[in-house]
């Protein structure tokens, strides 16, 4: 979305706000433009859904470096988060799982999605339903920060696969 300044403006009426930001109130757009050529700047809508539409007097060279600067801030701010997988098949020791269960805990605290996967090979892929559940909530329970199940259990090409992240 680009803002329109100055003659792109198409409302009849603006709350107009000046460069020191004060509140001028609601003006035609022919008053409002008439002021912002007086002082040399230009006229911007802000916000154009608002009723009457926001406008704000200031350079627009200005303002786009500003707006630039917020999504820069924003930008560094949000952090990409992942989704992890861990691998476990039906005779992990429980040496094991507790450390598989320790990773996923801190891949939890650093606030990754992770993909939690019962590798079934040969004749195990035809065991019971509710005993590979149970394998797979071995680990699980191990883990030691707060999550939940996003996606619940379900039967992928290669096992039983869930996802869990932090709550």
């Amino acid at each position: 979305m680009r803002e329109r300044i100055n003659n792109q403006i198409r409302a009849k009426e603006l709350r107009v706000i000046d460069n020191e930001n004060q509140n001028l109130g609601v003006l035609s757009v022919k008053e409002a433009l008439e002021l912002a050529q007086d002082k040399g700047l230009d006229l911007i809508e802000i916000s154009p859904n608002a009723n009457p539409p926001v406008a704000k007097i200031m350079d627009f060279g200005k303002y786009q470096y500003e707006a630039s600067k917020r999504l820069k801030k924003v930008k560094a701010r949000a952090k990409p988060t992942e989704t992890k997988s861990i691998q476990i098949k039906i005779g992990t020791g429980e040496h094991d799982l507790m450390l598989k269960a320790k990773t996923a805990s801190k891949w939890l605290k650093e606030g990754h999605r992770i993909k939690v996967e019962l590798f079934l090979v040969g004749r195990a892929k035809y065991m019971d339903e509710k005993f590979l559940r149970e394998r797979l909530d071995r680990l699980l329970h191990l883990i030691t920060e707060d999550y939940k199940i996003s996606d619940a259990y379900k039967r992928g090409p290669k096992g039983l696969i869930t996802t869990i992240e932090k709550k």
